[in-house]
C-alpha cells in the first residue's frame, strides 16, 4: 500500500503540479490528499465529468507544456474515450496524460453489478487506447511505483504518449476524510422518505445512481412497500434524467420523479435542457443537493456556485423552486398537484448517511422486470392523459 502524502509528494518532485477529475471511492485516500494539500483552487480542479479532465489536460498542456494528472473511477473511461482517441491521441496532437485510475469491478473481487463489466474489460481497454499501465495494489511499495514512472513512464510522457497507474482496491492509504459539514440540516435520506411518501400510487420514480438509490431502496423496506415503483439506476452517473424523461414521455397518465443529485446533474447538465425543450408535463426532477460527491468520498462539487434555477429557466422548464427544511418540502410537495412539469425541485440536503445504510438485495434485472411490470400494470388502471394531453409533452 501506498502512502497518500508520499505518493503525491513525489508526483510534484517530478512536476506533476496540475491535477483534476472526478472522485472515485477507490482512490479516496489519494483524492482527499489532493484536497488537503492543494485545496479546490488553480492546481486542482474537481471537473464534471472524466471526458471534460481530459480537454482540461489539454489546455494546461497547450498553455504549459507540462503534463497533467488525471484522476478517475474506471466507468469514467467511457466518458473520456472520445477525447482521448481524438484529442489526446498520439496519432492527432500527442498530449501527454499521466491517468490515476481506481480499479472497481477487479475480476476475482466483490463488487456492485454495474462495476463488473467495466472492471473485466479495463486492462484491454487501455490497451486498445495505446495507454500503458501499472498496476498498484495493496502489496506494492511506491518504490516500485516511482521505479516505472521514472524509467518507462516519463519518457513515453515525453513522446506525447499517456500512462497510466491502476490503482486496486487499498492500493493508496486512507487519509483523513474532505467530508465536511455544510450547514444544511435537513438529511438527504430524510428528504426521501418525505417525497416518497407524498407520491401518488401510480407515481414512479427513477432514482440516480450512489446513495440516492440505496435510500430510495431502503425506504420502501423500512414501510414494508414493493419495489416495483422504483427504477434505482445503479451506473450511468449523469443519465438518470435521461430515463425518466423517456418514461414519462412513454406513460403520459402516471407522474414521474427523477431523483438527482448535484455531482450527477453537473455531469452531464446538457440534459436539462432536452427535458425542457421536449416539456413533459408529468416530470418532477427533485434536485437532492449536499454540494459533495459524497457516494464516492465526499469531495465538493461546484454546485455552490449554479444557479440550478435559473438553469433550468433558461433550458425551459415550467417551474422550479428550492427548500432547505423539512418544512419548507411539505408545502411545496403539496402545491405540485397545481404545477405542470417539467419542474425542478432543488432540496439542499446535508452531507453524511448514516453507516449502517444497506443496498439493494435485488438485482438489476429483477428491478428492471418489476418496474416494467408496474409500467404496464398501470397503463391499463389510467386514462392514459395527462391534462387532456396523450403525448406528455407540450
Amino acid at each position: 500500500m501506498v502512502e497518500a502524502a508520499a505518493f503525491l509528494e513525489e508526483l510534484q518532485k517530478r512536476g506533476f503540479t496540475f491535477y483534476t477529475g472526478v472522485p472515485d471511492s477507490q482512490l479516496k485516500g489519494f483524492c482527499d490528499q489532493l484536497t488537503l494539500t492543494l485545496g479546490t483552487g488553480d492546481d486542482h480542479i474537481i471537473a464534471p465529468n472524466e471526458g471534460s479532465a481530459v480537454g482540461l489536460a489539454a489546455g494546461y498542456h497547450l498553455a504549459t507544456g507540462k503534463t497533467a494528472v488525471v484522476y478517475m473511477q474506471n466507468s469514467g473511461l467511457g466518458n473520456a474515450v472520445n477525447p482521448i482517441t481524438s484529442l489526446i491521441d498520439p496519432n492527432v496532437y500527442a498530449i501527454p496524460v499521466l491517468f490515476i485510475i481506481g480499479w472497481r469491478g477487479e475480476p476475482g473481487v466483490h463488487d456492485e453489478p454495474q462495476h463488473v463489466k467495466q472492471g473485466a474489460i479495463t486492462p484491454g481497454l487501455l490497451e486498445i487506447l495505446g495507454i500503458d499501465y501499472f498496476v498498484l495494489g495493496k502489496d506494492t511499495a511506491l518504490a516500485e511505483v516511482l521505479d516505472t514512472l521514472d524509467s518507462h513512464f516519463l519518457p513515453a510522457l515525453r513522446e506525447g504518449r499517456s500512462v497510466a497507474i491502476v490503482v486496486k482496491k487499498g492500493g493508496i492509504g486512507p487519509v483523513p476524510s474532505s467530508v465536511v459539514d455544510n450547514g444544511r440540516k435537513l438529511s438527504r435520506e430524510r428528504a426521501i422518505q418525505i417525497i416518497l411518501g407524498r407520491a401518488s400510487a401510480t407515481d414512479v420514480v427513477v432514482s440516480t445512481t450512489g446513495k440516492i438509490s440505496r435510500e430510495v431502496y431502503e425506504y420502501r423496506e423500512s414501510v414494508g412497500e414493493s419495489h416495483e415503483r422504483d427504477f434505482l439506476t445503479v451506473g450511468s452517473m449523469g443519465h438518470a434524467s435521461m430515463i425518466a424523461l423517456q418514461v414519462a414521455e412513454r406513460s403520459p397518465g402516471r407522474r414521474v420523479w427523477c431523483l438527482d443529485g448535484d455531482g450527477a446533474m453537473l455531469m452531464h447538465a446538457g440534459s436539462l435542457a432536452l427535458i425542457g425543450a421536449r416539456g413533459p408535463r408529468n416530470f418532477i426532477h427533485v434536485l437532492l443537493n449536499n454540494f459533495a460527491h459524497e457516494s464516492v468520498g465526499g469531495m465538493p462539487t461546484i454546485a455552490g456556485s449554479v444557479d440550478f434555477l435559473g438553469l433550468a429557466k433558461a433550458c425551459g422548464y415550467s417551474g422550479s423552486c428550492r427548500v432547505d427544511d423539512e418544512t419548507g418540502l411539505v408545502k411545496r410537495l403539496a402545491e405540485f398537484n397545481e404545477h405542470k412539469g417539467p419542474f425542478l425541485l432543488e432540496v439542499d440536503v446535508s452531507t453524511g448517511s448514516r453507516p449502517d445504510l444497506g443496498r439493494p438485495k435485488t438485482t438489476p434485472i429483477e428491478n428492471k422486470t418489476g418496474f416494467m411490470g408496474f409500467l404496464r400494470k398501470v397503463a391499463g388502471e389510467v386514462d392514459g392523459k395527462v391534462d387532456g394531453k396523450a403525448d406528455g409533452s407540450r
